[in-house]
């Protein structure tokens, strides 16, 4: 792909949205494609996270180890999803197990590149951070109306 696709389809993820030209030529810059074939491991539950990929082709499926053990699909990756985040900002460790359904490709990006963003364009941070908090809090709000749904399920004896 050319950079100009890759700054197109970065700018569309809501953690980049509304970056200028520049800053997205540096992302797509120092990114790199990888392609994943059908059946391969993009990456495994509880592994460290020392980047984010944004899906570009294909999808993933996205699993995580159940109460028995037996891995538990929670949702599909599709193009245009932008995979571990919050990696990006800090060291985390995959919330999932990320599996190509097809032929797939992704864009890498590492955590460096994004520091190297922000350290070069300091008003950035502030946006970016503002972002990630807002994902985080409404991760939590999700949740807890989980708890709150597990609450009013409790089976009452009579």
């Amino acid at each position: 792909m050319a950079l100009n696709d890759d700054m197109h389809i970065l700018a569309a993820l809501p953690l980049f949205q509304g970056l200028e030209p520049d800053q997205l030529r540096l992302i797509a810059f120092g990114s790199e494609h990888r392609p994943i074939s059908a059946g391969h491991l993009l990456f495994r539950e509880r592994s460290p996270a020392e980047c984010a990929y944004v899906v570009i082709k294909g999808r993933f499926e996205l699993s995580n180890a159940g109460r028995d053990g037996k891995p538990q699909v929670s949702g599909v990756a599709q193009p245009g999803t932008m995979l571990s985040e919050l990696a990006l900002a800090t060291m985390v460790e995959r919330k999932y197990t990320a599996v190509a359904l097809e032929e797939s490709e992704v864009i890498r990006i590492p955590r460096p590149l994004f520091h190297r963003l922000l350290e070069e364009y300091p008003q950035l941070a502030r946006v970016m951070q503002e972002r990630i908090r807002r994902n985080l809090l409404a991760l939590a709000e999700g949740a807890r109306a989980l708890g709150a749904k597990f609450e009013d399920d409790k089976i009452c004896p009579e």
